[in-house]
Parts: structure tokens; sequence; C-alpha cells
């Protein structure tokens, strides 16, 4: 793979390969037929999983423990020829193993498929007048064997290739259906549809033995195939989108502007959104200025119209934005409305673009459209709609700001919340339907109306803002509480599945690439080498044992005698180099690949030859197989990994936010929390009013001295409880206060984590609500952490043992780290600097008891 894949994409090709496993073995062992679906998020990256899955079909893969399939077949099928061609570039982007394999199926098609292919179809190739399915028997009616007319110099239809494919003892068809919710509905009366069809069977063609199916909504493909006789149902593989919004693919933020009164506002909030796409523009020059990055995002502003426009609206909206955006280019605007032409608004040539090809067509600005564009379409740099749709389309206006929500850079701007929204105009809508269009986004999933599989991901971490105002560095905070605010500490939260030592390689990877550390890849190598030939030495007996095991093969003999009994005569025979090789593969699984191989090669550089070889695989064999062994070498991996990550801490800092997203993610892969330090907001935005399903709002309260503020130095807050605003008042009236932060509760670089265990083995974050900022009677700067702790919830007590822990290792970074909450009416805090409060909390098995008791005190 080209790509290094995110944990929550990596856990779904395991679940898919063994899912796909497990289908394979039921049709070959007793013709079962299989079905399944991966169901993830616009945004989640689908196609990168799938060609994540196509490899480790294709050639086996030591990191999902799968083993090639040397008869697969895949037929790629969706009902847009266009999304086909745009999964194909995908997946040849993804992998460079994969490029000579993916081959689309032409109308002149007529060759057999052959193993180790992709083979891309639509439907639109199955439709009765497509010379590709001339001569084959319309499926739902009764045909003469042999009378079949057959298309001039073809000697058999794509139902044959399918058929005979399919009977192939050698072979094994998977049919991945991208978008798999589409097609699979007939309406009242009809036949089935040409994707039932193809999965179905019907006549002398028969059923498609293994389906998988790919969509970010698969409730309508579930329940079709829950009605297809003798299929098996393997269970549904579905990524969490609160991981996909959290991993950063996503945008943060999306920002709504309606108008406050009725009355025409469309140039009104036209020229608004072009002011946008013009400051966004020049915000993203900025960062690739910084970043020295030669060619920054070139920003798109979509324009979304009714189904038949006048001439004089598209004149008005073209003459709109010229006027306001003089400087811009005249092919800088495009279309791409369901008529495919070009246009001639006032004066100027608006041409007709495929949607697939906008992202990369960067000179164009400025794109027309109706509905959702098109299945599968989606447009990154597409940050800014203005759509003059009613509100009755609510969901058309949903479904195009799904398509809008991935990141530019496939990455979080750390920092910037700007650069991490998208931002919406809605100049016919009101308050209350805009409120339903936000809590859906907010939300994720798809509106009952939704058709084209659009689910705009949501969970923690996404927000909709309505006219929200930017927030700034404060003037009146000191340049002192800025640079101390960079170094405070935090932690990463742990991942599940964790592999030091494929970390320590990666990381060394890194480190050496980046000049950090000198022969980092030869430095790790050496160290975990050494490790093995230590615990070699310590674990003899073992080794030698697990070495038997290897190079023997043992079994029982079973011998019935005449008269009655059976005698057990056990046996063992010598282990062939194919066994070998099978043991050998094991363990690049547990070791990783890599270090098995050089460990080889660390073994045999004395004696290179085919037999000491043989010795050395034997020996990483047996090496692998002592438990101790191998958790000793992570435990070696891990340590200096940890180290490196310590060491480099300042240098890192001034690499490209390219480079370090590469370190955060090796940050992550950790076995326990390891510390960090904030990143410096430099810019935010917010709301100004909460608003209500009903569609009333009332203006939210504003505060003084928050790091980031508005034009008139105020922040607007939106407290949760009435105990959490008494905090931020007590602290802002205290002497000596200079300034504070409402930490974001979502995984942003500049937001304060907190490790906490909520079941054994598990790790989450706990955001600490507040950093406070004052300065001593002396002057000093004093640092102070306080979190409005609702000890009501049931994880309430692995939260403060996470914070208790965090004071362990962080208590002399800050002057308090104190947890407050509400007990019987009384505010009462928990001085977490305190030994003997953290042995408590440790102690502790409710709460609200600690609150009550005497360890707590008032606040």
């Amino acid at each position: 793979m080209r790509y290094t894949l995110k944990d929550y994409q990596a856990e779904a090709v395991h679940d898919v390969l063994r899912n796909l496993q497990r289908a394979r073995d039921a049709y070959h062992r007793h013709d079962g037929l299989s079905q399944f679906s991966l169901a993830a998020t616009t945004g989640a990256g689908k196609t990168v999983m799938a060609a994540a899955v196509l490899e480790a079909l294709f050639f086996g893969s030591d990191e999902y423990d799968v083993e090639a399939d040397p008869g697969a077949v895949v037929l790629w099928f969706s009902d847009d020829p266009s999304l086909n061609e745009q999964s194909r570039a995908r997946i040849q982007a993804a992998s460079s193993e994969l490029d000579s394999r993916l081959r689309v199926v032409e109308t002149t098609f007529s060759e057999p498929f052959r193993p180790g292919n992709v083979y891309f179809l639509n439907t639109q190739k199955l439709s009765r007048t497509s010379r590709l399915v001339r001569g084959a028997p319309d499926l739902g009616q009764e045909v003469v064997p042999g009378l079949e007319p057959r298309p001039d110099e073809v000697q058999s239809n794509i139902y044959d290739i399918i058929s005979d494919t399919i009977r192939n003892e050698d072979l094994t068809l998977y049919l991945i259906l991208d978008e798999a919710h589409r097609g699979m509905s007939a309406r009242n009366g009809e036949r089935q549809t040409i994707v039932q069809r193809l999965i179905n069977g019907q006549g002398t063609v028969p059923p498609i033995p293994i389906v998988f199916g790919i969509s970010a909504t698969v409730e309508r493909f579930e329940t079709t195939m829950a009605s297809a006789q003798g299929r098996a149902a393997l269970p549904s593989v579905t990524v969490d989108s609160t991981l996909v919004q959290a991993s950063g693919l996503l945008k943060d933020d999306i920002t709504l502007s309606i108008p406050d009164e009725d009355g025409e506002f469309d140039t009104v909030l036209l020229t608004k959104a072009v002011k946008q796409i013009k400051a966004s523009s020049d915000a993203w020059a900025h960062y690739a200025a910084q970043q020295g990055v030669a060619e920054a995002v070139k920003p798109l502003l979509v324009v979304q119209v009714g189904d038949k426009p006048s001439q004089e609206t598209l004149v008005r909206t073209v003459d709109t934005i010229y006027e306001a955006w003089p400087e811009l280019d005249n092919d800088a605007i495009a279309n791409v409305f369901g008529e495919h032409k070009d246009l001639g608004i006032s004066q100027i040539k608006v041409p007709y673009i495929e949607p697939q090809r906008v992202e990369d067509a960067t000179h164009i600005r400025v794109l027309l459209a109706k509905n959702a564009i098109s299945t599968g379409w989606d447009c990154p740099r597409a940050e800014v709609l203005v759509s003059f749709r009613p509100a009755k389309d609510r969901t058309h206006i949903t479904q195009l700001l799904g398509r809008m929500m991935r990141t530019p850079l496939a990455r979080r701007i750390p920092g910037n919340e700007l650069l991490n929204a998208v931002h919406c105009y809605l100049p016919l809508f009101d308050r209350k339907t805009a409120t339903n269009v936000a809590e859906l986004l907010v939300k994720g999933g798809t509106s009952k109306d939704l058709d084209d599989g659009t689910d705009a991901g949501g969970g923690l971490g996404r927000r909709v803002l309505f006219d929200a105002i930017p927030l700034t560095p404060n003037s009146e905070i000191d340049d002192d509480v800025w640079e101390r605010f960079g170094t405070i500490p935090s932690v990463t939260i742990p991942k599940k599945n964790v592999k030091p030592i494929r970390r320590l390689t990666a990381l060394a990877a890194a480190l050496a690439k980046d000049g950090l550390v000198e022969n980092a890849v030869s430095a790790a190598y050496d160290h975990l080498h050494r490790a093995l030939d230590g615990r070699a030495v310590q674990y003899a007996n073992e080794v030698n044992s697990a070495r038997q095991d290897v190079v023997t093969m043992r079994g029982q003999e079973l011998h019935a005698r005449m008269g009655g009994g059976i005698k057990v005569v056990p046996f063992a025979v010598s282990a062939d180099p194919r066994a070998i090789e099978d043991y050998y593969r094991a363990a690049m699984r547990v070791l990783s690949p890599a270090l098995s191989n050089s460990y080889v090669n660390h073994l045999t550089r004395e004696e290179p030859d085919d037999d000491a070889l043989l010795d050395a695989n034997i020996a990483v064999a047996a090496l692998s197989r002592v438990p101790e062994i191998v958790e000793g070498v992570e435990h070696e991996a891990d340590t200096l990994a940890r180290r490196w990550l310590t060491d480099t801490r300042i240098a890192r800092k001034r690499l490209t936010d390219d480079r370090q997203a590469e370190y955060d993610r090796l940050e992550a892969m950790s076995t326990r929390p390891e510390p960090v330090t904030l990143v410096v907001p430099t810019a935010a935005h917010t709301d100004t009013k909460v608003r209500y399903p009903d569609g009333t709002e009332e203006s939210l309260p504003t505060r003084r001295l928050h790091l980031l503020a508005a034009e008139d130095g105020t922040v607007p807050v939106e407290f949760e409880s009435s105990w959490e605003q008494q905090v931020l008042d007590t602290e802002l009236a205290q002497p000596g206060f200079i300034g504070w932060y409402r930490n974001p509760n979502r995984g942003v670089k500049e937001s304060l984590a907190v490790a906490y265990q909520p079941e054994p083995g598990e790790w989450a974050a706990l955001r600490p609500d507040y950093i406070f900022f004052s300065r001593s009677s002396t002057g000093k700067l004093m640092v102070n952490l306080v979190d409005p702790h609702g000890h009501h919830l049931a994880d309430a007590i692995p939260k403060l043992q996470g914070l208790a822990k965090f004071a362990d290792q962080f208590a002399d970074e800050f002057d308090r780290i104190e947890s407050v909450a509400d007990a019987e009416g009384k505010l009462r805090v928990l001085d977490l600097k305190k030994h003997s409060v953290r042995e408590a909390i440790r102690n502790a098995t409710s709460a609200k008891g600690l609150y009550e008791s005497q360890i707590a005190s008032q606040y």
C-alpha cells in the first residue's frame, strides 16, 4: 500500500478479510453462498480500505494474517461508469501492487476472467441494448437453448464469462458492490433489478458465490439480501463515524448562515460567500508559505441552484460573483448540470466538467450544481456552499454538504479551526429547518429520503455553527501566557492491538528521513537483534523445546486389532522445508516481517549459504514461539521508541505539519499514555446563540480574557450546567487572574487530554473543561487545571483515577489540579496536587462519596 491506513481502517480491513475467508471456505466446502457489508461514513476512505483488502486477497498479508487466494477473481460493480472510473483511479493510487490488475469491462470484452484481477462493470453495460449482453437470455424470460443470437465477432457474452468463472472449481468469484444501497429496490410489480439478477442468478446463470457490499448506508442492501434464499449473512463490518471524525479525515465544523428575517437575501449571502472563499484562499496561501509548500490548497465555492434555473437567475448569480471577485479568471467557473452542456452566461462561457475531475481542476474556483452532484463524488477543496434551493429540499443540501466533508490534506490543520471547516449559506431557509439539517449533520447517518448513500459523518467532535464569529488571539493576554501554553503537557490515548516492533521500525524510518537520529534504522535493528540474542540465551531451554516443535512433526497412529481394541502409537518425523516456511511466516506475523528478515541476515552474516539460511529461519520461528522472548523484545522496542520520541520532541516542532502528523500517528501507537505538549491555537470560530428544536434562539453569555476572542475582546460561552458557569465566574474574580482557555472537547492538538480506562484494557480521553492562568504577588505565572466533574455518571471514578495518574506525572507543571462537583447544592473540590487525595481516589468506589468526604473541601 502507498498509504498508511488509519487504525479504524486497518481494523475494518482485518474484519472484511476474515469474512471473505469464511465465505470462501463455505463455498468450496459445500457450495455455500454468502454476503456481508462494509458500512462507513462518506469520507472514511472506503476505497482505500478496499485496495488493502484486494492486495491481501491476491498476495496474502502477514499484517492481517491471511494467505493469498490464488483463484480470486473480483468483479467490481456500480450503477455509474464515472463512479467506477473514480474508484479504479483511487485504488490504483493507493496500491502499486494492483496497477496492472485493474481492468475495465468494455462493451467488446469477451475473454475469460483471470485470477488476480479486478474487473470493473456497471449497470448500463448490462442493459438489453448493450453489445456486452447481446445473445444473453433475458433472465426473466424462457429461452430455447442454442437459438440465442450472438453479436458479431463475439463468441461469448458477459453472462457466459461470469457463468464459466463460477463453474471453474479453481476460481472464486467475489462481487464487490460499490454504493451497495443503489439498485437494490425494484418498484412495485417490477422484476428484479439488474444488480439483483446478477447476484441471485437466473436461468442458466448461477448465483455469484460471495457478495461484498460497500456503502455509507447499507440498510437497503442488507434488507434485500436477507430475502435471497440460501445465502448466509456474515457479520456486517461497521466503521464508527466517531473514529472517522477523530482521524482528521473529515472537516470538524459546518457553519450555516441563514437570514434573520423574511426578504430577498440571495445576492447578499452570495456576496458574503464569495468573501468567505476569498478569505479561505488567503488563509491557505498563508499556511502554504508558512509550511514551505509550493502549491496551496485552492478552495472551491459551490453554488447550488434549482432543477430548472432561469437564464435570469444564472446571469444574476454569475454577475454577483464577479462583482465581489473581480480578479476571478474567466475560465474559473464551471457547471456539473445533468444536461452535460457548456453554458453561456452573462457573456462568460461556463463549461461542463465531469464531477470526478473537479478536485484536480484547480483553476476552477466556482462550481454551479443542481442536486447532490453525483453518486460517490466528493471534493475536499470544496469549502463554501451557497444553496438557492428552498427549505423543503433540505435533503439535497444535506447530500451535497456530505460530499464536501473531506479535509483537503487528509489531516487537520493544527491550531486553526477555520481551515478545518465548511461554510454553507442558505438564503431560502428558515431557522427551524436549518436546525433540523444541523441535527442530522452532527449525529451522522442519513435521512430516509436520501438515496445517494451520503452519510456526512458526525459524532464526537463535529460542530454545526450558525453565523459563526471568528476568534483570534486576545490582545489582552500577555506574551508569556502564550509561550507557557505551548509547554503545557497532555498525553496520547493508547490504541488497541498496538505492535511495538512495527512502531519502532516505522519511527526509525521517519527519524532517519528527517535527519533527527543518525543511522536510526540500523540502530533500531541492532537494538532488537541484541534483545533477541540476549533472550535466546536467557530462555535457552524454552528455545530448544520450541526448535524441536518446528523441525519435528508429531502425530499419532491408530492400530485396530482383530477381536477388539485400538492401539495408539505416537510418531515423529522431520518437518519438510515447506512446513518450516509456514512456521517462519507465522514468526513474521509475531515479530514483523522486517525484524524477522533482518535477524536472519544477522544470524547468517558469516555463513550466507542455504543451510545457514534454513537454520536461521528455524531459529527465528523458535524464538517467536516463546512468549517471554516476544514480550521482552516488544518491551525493548517500546522503550527505545519512547526514548527517541522524548529526545526529539523539541526538534520535531520545527518540522512541517505534514511531517509532524506522521509522528502524531506514531506517538498514538503506544501501549501506555505518553507525554506530548499542546499546540498553540491561532484561529477559531464559535456560535453566538443557542438554538432550540422549535426554531427559537437565545444569545449566549459572554466573558472576557479568553485566550481567543472576538473583536470586542469577549467570547460567547455555552455552559452545560449552572455550576460550570459558577466555576468560571469564581475563577475570573480571583486576585491575580489574567486569562483562561476553554479546553476543546475533541481530539485536536490544542486540546489537553487525560487518559483513563473505562474498562480494563480500554483507553479513553478525559478533556478537562478549563485551563486558568494567574499571576502571583511576586509576578510568577501560574497554570491551573480545573475540571467541573459530574459524579453521577458511570465513568466518574475511572475519570478521576485517570486524572490522579495524570497528576502523579505532571503535578509540578501546574499550580492547581482540581476536580469540582456539585454535592447536595454545594460546590466541593478535590485537590489532586495532594498525595492523600490521589490515594483516596485510587481506592474509591463512589465518586459522590469522595466529594462528600473530608478529603474534599468547599470550592
